[in-house]
């Protein structure tokens, strides 16, 4: 899906569980966007999938006591999908950290 195709709920709501949740960087070579969340939210991450199908989800881990979906967006994913999202919606006046941060992986692997 395309910022086009998501309702502003679905663009609001995505922005937000990546402000408070998400990870903005890369692995040195690809920027990527992560989520990680208890297995207790299943249901976000199948509403994600649904949402922006080419994202990757991986598990359920089972470490340390803990158990975890993780969502990663990377790749067409991440430019052609989520990037135009977040490049909309994601604002300083919104939430500055996250947008610094945003910012900085955008500069780093030149988006």
């Amino acid at each position: 899906m395309t910022v086009k195709q998501l309702s502003a709920f679905e663009a609001g709501y995505l922005v937000g569980i990546l402000v408070g949740e998400g990870h903005f960087g890369g692995d040195g070579k690809q920027p990527q966007v992560t989520l990680r969340m208890h297995t207790d939210h299943e249901a976000l991450f199948r509403w994600l999938e649904r949402r922006l199908p080419r994202a990757k989800l991986y598990g359920p881990y089972h470490h340390g006591g803990r158990s975890y979906f993780q969502w990663m967006a990377r790749g067409v994913a991440l430019r052609e999908d989520l990037l135009p999202v977040l490049a909309t919606y994601l604002t300083p006046e919104l939430d500055g950290k996250a947008y610094a941060r945003f910012s900085e992986m955008r500069s780093r692997y030149d988006l």
